[in-house]
């Protein structure tokens, strides 16, 4: 498995400056949150494609690993977080975050990333559960025959607060896909927050499904994105369960609130995880 860190985590940093710190500091993949700035899939195109080509290079350059997330906050909407989602009653607005997702699908194609990781979004005032699944279900289905053209792994997060909270409720939305492009992205802080049981055993269960990690320090019952050590999570079990289990993939610090330290955050953030483990 490869350390990694989610450029969430870097917001004030330039992406190709955040890529070249990551490798400084030993960081082997790096997950790549679209966001304004930073590979804006709605910048203009000449654009885009001037800076994919930067970023790829660049990637490749330090031989790190790459996949595409699609949390920024105020990307689709300057005025509200994470607006709008998949689950919106409005389909024009549903389909402006199906339009992004594709073409974050593209954007993973260019720079050679085999996943995209996505969530739900919280359920819309007004909407009950069922109606916001549906939603979320055609939505889903549209955007798995997009990633089909390039065969890119979907990453589905679940997420503390939004209709897909647990891996229950992504069991439920499994069934209803029933697609091979359709995947886990385990946050090990979300594990330790929302789920019963050791979250080395969650790992171990869900081992054949999981494409992406995400990890950073939690307590229960709180989802808030803590530094390594000011949470209640034992991490030896959990990454000895991934190394246990074969995940080959990243396992991607996301300290999004710690972007105005970001680079400290890294750095303290690879001493504490590196001693843990053995990593590619």
């Amino acid at each position: 498995m490869l350390l990694g860190y989610n450029t969430n985590g870097l917001p004030h940093h330039r992406l190709l400056d955040a890529i070249d710190l990551l490798a400084e500091l030993g960081y082997r993949s790096v997950a790549i949150t679209l966001d304004a700035g930073a590979l804006d899939p709605f910048d203009d195109p000449e654009h885009l494609q001037r800076q994919l080509k930067a970023v790829r290079d660049r990637l490749d350059h330090h031989g790190l690993n790459r996949v595409v997330e699609t949390g920024a906050r105020f990307l689709l909407n300057p005025r509200l977080k994470h607006d709008p989602t998949l689950l919106d009653p409005n389909p024009q607005r549903r389909a402006l975050r199906e339009r992004f997702l594709k073409v974050a699908i593209d954007i993973a194609h260019q720079l050679n990333a085999d996943v995209v990781s996505l969530w739900s979004g919280s359920v819309p005032a007004g909407v009950s559960q069922g109606e916001a699944m549906e939603h979320l279900v055609r939505s889903m289905q549209q955007v798995l025959l997009h990633a089909e053209k390039t065969g890119c792994l979907l990453g589905f997060e679940p997420e503390p607060g939004f209709l897909i909270d647990r891996l229950g409720r992504f069991q439920e939305l499994d069934r209803r896909l029933d697609h091979p492009l359709f995947q886990l992205t385990l946050d090990i802080g979300h594990v330790h927050c929302n789920e019963e049981g050791s979250i080395a055993d969650h790992v171990r269960r869900w081992s054949h499904r999981i494409v992406n990690v995400h990890i950073e320090d939690m307590v229960p019952n709180v989802h808030d994105h803590l530094m390594f050590g000011a949470g209640t999570i034992d991490f030896t079990p959990v990454l000895d369960a991934l190394v246990e289990t074969g995940y080959q993939g990243g396992v991607h610090v996301e300290l999004s609130r710690h972007g105005h330290a970001g680079a400290d955050a890294a750095r303290q953030s690879a001493e504490f995880l590196k001693p843990l483990a053995i990593w590619a």
